[in-house]
């Protein structure tokens, strides 16, 4: 049921104008007409929209006569929210390993580079001023 969930809630917000009710819907609730003024659609466009978030599960409208507010509901968005953290903690846990690993290489490297003085410098040894 959950990848069921999010395959919708991901599908719904594939659509750039869903995003933007999404986006607008989180300052408050808002009517279809009120939701439907900016674009440049027919308002049976609109409500194809959001028959879409609806079946997603990221929006809702109560039953009852029109004008009906339509509403964000958030368990969807916490679902969301859960499976991209899930993925999000796993991916910062490799880059701080990474950042581990350079970070030791670069000691290393430095270590190297200064341990007595001489090394890299080719011209030291064997220059004929210094016999």
């Amino acid at each position: 049921m959950t990848t069921d969930a999010l395959s919708r809630a991901f599908a719904a917000l594939a659509d750039p104008t869903r995003r933007d009710m999404v986006a607008r819907l989180s300052e408050g609730d808002a009517t279809v007409s009120q939701l439907a003024a900016p674009y440049r659609m027919t308002l049976q466009a609109v409500y194809k929209h959001l028959r879409v978030l609806e079946d997603a599960g990221l929006v809702s409208r109560p039953r009852g006569p029109q004008p009906r507010p339509v509403r964000l509901e958030v368990e969807v968005f916490d679902l969301v929210d859960t499976w991209i953290e899930r993925y999000r903690d796993r991916a910062e846990r490799r880059y701080r390993r990474l950042d581990a690993v350079l970070t030791e290489m670069r000691g290393d490297e430095h270590a190297q580079d200064h341990g007595d003085g001489h090394r890299g410098r080719s011209d030291a040894a064997g220059h004929p001023d210094e016999a």
